[in-house]
């Protein structure tokens, strides 16, 4: 699972999050996720819309049911059925995900801008 990203690239990725989750700092089976996804017009190439996730924060980020428990003490109630904590769960984490690059980018002196 590559989702079109160069070598080069997904380095410079790692490299800028310091090879390391950007939400947990986990150097467990990093991936490159797209904090907008394609489907909504987010940008494939743009560094912008990448962040290095590893595979557990990965996972919680596309919905995974795995990984509730993960994520319960930022987001669950008692009164949630599954999919009301899985979609808790995955705004949270695109949450996270947006502040962690937007902040990055910000201490750069850009403004984030993920198209």
């Amino acid at each position: 699972m590559n989702a079109n990203i160069n070598n080069k690239l997904r380095r410079s990725i790692y490299q800028r999050d310091g090879f390391r989750c950007a939400l947990c700092d986990s150097t467990d089976q990093l991936q490159i996720h797209h904090v907008v996804p394609r489907g909504r017009d987010g940008s494939r190439e743009n560094p912008m819309n990448l962040i290095c996730l590893c595979w557990r924060c990965h996972s919680a980020a596309h919905g995974s049911v795995y990984q509730l428990d993960a994520y319960a003490f930022a987001v669950i109630n008692d009164g949630m059925n599954i999919d009301e904590k899985v979609q808790a769960m995955r705004e949270y984490v695109e949450q996270a995900c947006v502040e962690y690059v937007s902040d990055y980018y910000v201490e750069q002196g850009e403004i984030w801008y993920p198209f």
